[in-house]
């Protein structure tokens, strides 16, 4: 029998004595090795079960119910973990402890369950689980200070503490600063104590987050499983790997899905979508995809939804179009609703079919909304489910290559409506989460070696695992719609759907402010998607705005495609390791409590700090500089020391944008699409600075299109390693190789920011070279022609 020290024991009871269900009794307790810790009380029956040493979950299941072990999130198979049980019958305690991982303390008398990691408190249940008249609850004690993040999108503040959330998914047109239910709810709650816990349940509900201030946290719900992972990591980006080992990590997308998309609600007919892209070609503004909104199946907005094929009045030879798109490299993405009009061309097919959700007498559920009278497409009917699949396979045939999910909340849900698995409340907040599985898995059958894109406007906890990239929804065309948007991002990627963005320029209204459209797209540059879009009383595209904003917007989106090889590591970074893109700067300084609720700059990747302009004729702004760094201005290469907050002034052609000393940022050549991208051709910037002594960075590379490129030994890692002692600096460039990528000479500018002086020596692959240092700009770019599988070191001698 494994005994804790008294010390051990004596912080266990100070500080989880508070808090206690009193109406719970211990009754017994039994563990058989690599099973669950089974704990019987005298209203149901606890199992406990760890995942990983830093994740474990907790089910009750009340008497007289049985034990669900589905979940819509949880991928992971229970690995063999190395667990010490301690318990015996003259003790009040039993302890379930993962070797160098989490603690579970079942305190039998009063009853209650608490977590420890590394000597440190964690959580514990408060009442535990709880039956009132209408909810079932799990409650659980807060220490007074911690901050709370999570629950979905929302525009709230990124501490989220003291509110009360709906879980259920519904959209919120023209939204701004504050917004209490969006499209995503999640049962994912995030301590700024760094843990999180997620509430395994799909049924709709709340997540309280200490809403009447007495330290307490709570997960309602109408039904369904009452079980929940408590997950940890040694450090914010540990804690967000795990998660996403637990419910699915997110694949890569194709490298087009970081260009620019030319969107709008929405292009009448083929005629003015080609002579849209025309438009950018012609301004020389690049382009990599079109978006076709509901008008590719109806003239209409009311009425025609549900008719799921191309109009042929108006898109006469859609293939022929999308052949002509391509031959521009341009890709074609088409919106799709899972709603099915009564007045739709296939409204009889359906109801034929058999693929519609059904009332209490099994007939089709009809009802009236926006668009017109209408059923609902069950995609848990496996009638329904495959006769929407055949729907966006015939569509990948004639080469559309993404999809777009609108409405899928779904945005008029009623709760009498039955699917084949259950009730409308039941399902609802999954069923945008199952309706991005099923086009996942309908692009994959169709194109098994191609990475689909799948636009979705709902989803919940998992949904990144079938490719979903979310977008905030119907935001105001205001600033103060912008505002909301950086909180929105990083709360998501926290949450593992680290795609979120906005209709870059806003949404609703035809409010026409080139200061705001600008700034919008700006701050878009540092967003995973960027994706203009609006309604069509003012353009979203740049192509059709005055000479000055169409220039100022151009030049972003030119510096969106020089950034395409950072950005296309971050992907990677997202896929192997669950980091988000977008990273608040409390990953950087998680002691600094000034920072947990701070959302105005942000991290893009580990070494862009970003600061947008969020505020209508501001020139100028404060920026926090996170601490143990020094950061050089993108534009100008002024340094400035962290850990302090600076005024910086504001310039109409860019965003307040920093760069790491130390880091490595590869530079694409300019481009018109990503198709033209050259990974062998690059500008890589070495920031220089003498403070810091080492430096490494890594950048991924594939063809952009494989599925599972890196699953396939089918990529490149290009390494970069500097060294600065004395007056010496060396720059090595090197490169892992998998067994099925075939490699090519590099030629690459090394550009070396902060030489102050002209170097009195520079030697690559140790011959002496004579390149220029530029005295203004203090830059020293240096040629560098290698081999991957020789790599290259480049060495630069200063003057003492």
């Amino acid at each position: 029998m494994n005994k804790f020290s008294t010390v051990f024991l004596f912080v266990f009871v100070g500080l989880f004595s508070f808090g206690q269900n009193k109406n719970r009794t211990f009754f017994d307790v039994n563990y058989t090795e690599g099973d669950f810790l089974t704990i019987k009380v005298n209203d149901g029956l606890y199992k406990i079960q760890f995942y990983t040493k830093d994740i474990v979950e907790t089910t009750f299941i009340p008497k007289g119910e049985q034990f669900d072990e589905s979940s819509h999130a949880v991928i992971l198979q229970p690995k063999k973990v190395d667990v010490v049980y301690s318990y015996s019958p003259k003790n009040d305690n039993v302890f379930f402890k993962a070797k160098e991982g989490i603690t579970v303390k079942i305190q039998k008398h009063p009853f209650q369950i608490s977590y420890v990691y590394k000597d440190k408190p964690i959580v514990s249940e408060k009442a535990g689980y709880v039956k009132n008249d209408s909810l079932e609850t799990i409650q659980f004690n807060l220490t007074k200070d911690e901050v709370l993040y999570g629950g979905g999108a929302r525009a709230l503040g990124m501490n989220r503490r003291g509110n009360r959330l709906q879980l259920y998914n519904r959209a919120h047109y023209g939204y701004e600063t504050r917004s209490e239910l969006m499209n995503y709810t999640m049962p994912i709650v995030l301590s700024s104590n760094q843990y999180m816990i997620h509430f395994d349940n799909a049924p709709i509900g709340f997540l309280d987050l200490d809403s009447k201030g007495d330290n307490t946290l709570a997960y309602e719900t109408i039904s369904g499983r009452k079980t929940y992972q408590v997950i940890v990591g040694e450090n914010w980006y540990d804690l967000l790997d795990n998660y996403t080992n637990l419910t699915g990590k997110q694949p890569m997308l194709p490298r087009w899905a970081l260009g620019n998309f030319s969107s709008r609600f929405g292009y009448h007919s083929q005629t003015e979508t080609e002579t849209t892209i025309a438009k950018f070609k012609k301004e020389k503004i690049p382009v990599d995809a079109v978006i076709l909104d509901l008008y590719w199946f109806g003239k209409e907005v009311m009425g025609t939804m549900g008719n799921l094929e191309f109009d042929k009045d108006s898109f006469p030879n859609p293939k022929q179009m999308i052949k002509n798109l391509r031959d521009n490299n341009v890709e074609t993405i088409l919106i799709t609703e899972p709603f099915i009009l009564t007045t739709s061309k296939k409204w009889d097919e359906a109801v034929k079919e058999d693929i519609l959700a059904k009332d209490s007498l099994g007939n089709p559920f009809t009802y009236n909304f926006f668009f017109g009278n209408t059923g609902l497409i069950d995609i848990y009917n496996p009638k329904g489910e495959k006769w929407f699949k055949n729907i966006y396979k015939d569509l990948a045939k004639r080469g559309v290559t993404g999809f777009w999910g609108d409405l899928g909340e779904p945005e008029v849900h009623p709760k009498e409506l039955i699917h084949a698995t259950g009730t409308a409340n039941e399902l609802h907040n999954i069923y945008g989460h199952n309706w991005a599985e099923l086009v996942y898995e309908a692009s994959k059958e169709i194109s098994p070696n191609k990475r689909p894109f799948i636009l979705m406007r709902a989803g919940y906890s998992g949904s990144q695992r079938f490719g979903m990239v979310p977008w905030s929804g119907d935001v105001n065309r205001t600033w103060g719609g912008l505002q909301s948007q950086p909180e929105i991002a990083l709360q998501m990627g926290m949450q593992g759907l680290a795609y979120m963005h906005s209709d870059l320029g806003g949404f609703a209204g035809a409010n026409l402010d080139d200061e705001l459209y600008v700034r919008w797209l700006q701050y878009g540059v540092f967003n995973p998607i960027f994706r203009p879009h609006a309604q069509e009383e003012v353009p979203s595209e740049p192509v059709f705005r005055n000479e000055k904003a169409k220039d100022l917007a151009k030049k972003a989106i030119e510096l969106r495609y020089k950034l395409l090889p950072y950005n296309y590591n971050l992907i990677y970074e997202n896929a192997r390791f669950g980091k988000p893109l977008m990273r608040p700067l409390f990953f950087e300084e998680p002691n600094n409590v000034a920072l947990f609720n701070y959302s105005k700059t942000y991290l893009w990747g580990n070494d862009i700090l970003v600061s947008p302009v969020l505020e209508q004729g501001k020139t100028e702004q404060e920026v926090y500089f996170p601490k143990n760094a020094i950061w050089f201005d993108f534009y100008s290469d002024e340094k400035v020391k962290g850990g302090q907050t600076k005024t910086v002034l504001l310039k109409e052609n860019n965003i307040p944008t920093f760069i790491r000393a130390g880091a490595f940022i590869p530079m694409a050549k300019p481009m018109q699409s990503t198709k033209e991208f050259n990974a062998n051709h690059l500008d890589v910037h070495y920031y220089f600075d003498e403070s810091v002594k080492e430096s490494e960075a890594e950048f991924y590379n594939d063809d952009g299109a494989l599925a599972n490129a890196f699953e396939a030994n089918n990529y490149e890692i290009l390494e970069c390693k500097a060294e600065f002692d004395k007056n010496r600096l060396k720059i090595e460039f090197e490169a892992k190789v998998a067994a099925n990528y075939s490699s090519q000479i590099k030629n690459f500018n090394l550009i070396v920011h902060n030489i102050q002086k002209q170097p009195k020596r520079i030697n690559v692959g140790g011959k002496k070279v004579h390149v220029e240092w530029d005295s203004k700009t203090k830059l020293l770019t240096v040629p560098v022609v290698w081999e991957a599988s020789k790599g290259k070191k480049v060495q630069i001698k200063f003057k003492n």
